[in-house]
């Protein structure tokens, strides 16, 4: 059973505490940034991580259509990582697609010992020139990178002074696995013959690398 911190007054701003061992597993999941996307996806793994001896916090955060967008949802995970209200040997996040971002970004910015970007949304100025998924990064960020060029600098992550694993299926239809191989850094591990959501799943390889590099 997990236990609900909230870490302000929206009521997207809260976190699931599943207590395990001395390690904690930040999970910050994703779903394009979008409010109909939200903790819940991460249960699955957060499940297999209480097994294996972590605590994991799960955190949620504000999101388009909840009074999200940049920095809003960046400010959120900033303050949710550093509302972690248990000690910890280790502290590592583990993000995935848009969480991926948010969890490398956030690695610049707040202690942590390590951070995994599962399909992560890395590159801001190439998801936008695709438009991916109905041009979300514009939404995100409140237009192209002419219109806000402040706005991609600061939301682009850059690589982490922690160690960073990145995992990316190569059958990725939504974030393509060219954004994991052309991030310039980190130890990349690529999947054959899997996608984006298996990333979710306990039982896939891609989470299998995740838990191998822990």
């Amino acid at each position: 059973m997990a236990s609900r911190h909230s870490y302000g007054p929206h009521p997207s701003q809260f976190c699931e505490l599943f207590a395990g061992g001395p390690s904690v597993a930040v999970l910050v999941h994703g779903g394009f940034w979008r409010a109909r996307y939200g903790l819940d996806l991460e249960h699955p793994l957060a499940a297999d991580l209480v097994a294996r001896g972590w605590t994991v916090w799960n955190i949620e955060y504000r999101r388009l259509g909840d009074g999200g967008g940049w920095p809003a949802t960046y400010d959120d995970v900033r303050a949710a990582i550093s509302a972690l209200p248990v000690q910890a040997s280790r502290v590592v996040a583990i993000g995935h697609s848009a969480g991926g971002q948010l969890a490398v970004l956030a690695a610049t910015d707040v202690p942590l010992d390590g951070v995994v970007s599962q399909a992560g949304a890395l590159d801001l100025y190439d998801l936008w020139r695709r438009g991916t998924s109905d041009h979300v990064v514009r939404q995100f960020l409140g237009g192209s990178p002419y219109e806000v060029p402040d706005a991609y600098e600061a939301a682009t992550p850059r690589p982490p002074d922690v160690p960073l694993l990145l995992v990316h299926g190569t059958l990725d239809e939504d974030v393509p696995v060219e954004i994991s191989r052309s991030y310039g850094s980190g130890e990349l591990v690529e999947i054959a013959d899997e996608g984006h959501m298996q990333h979710l799943d306990p039982g896939s390889r891609c989470w299998r690398a995740v838990i191998e590099w822990l």
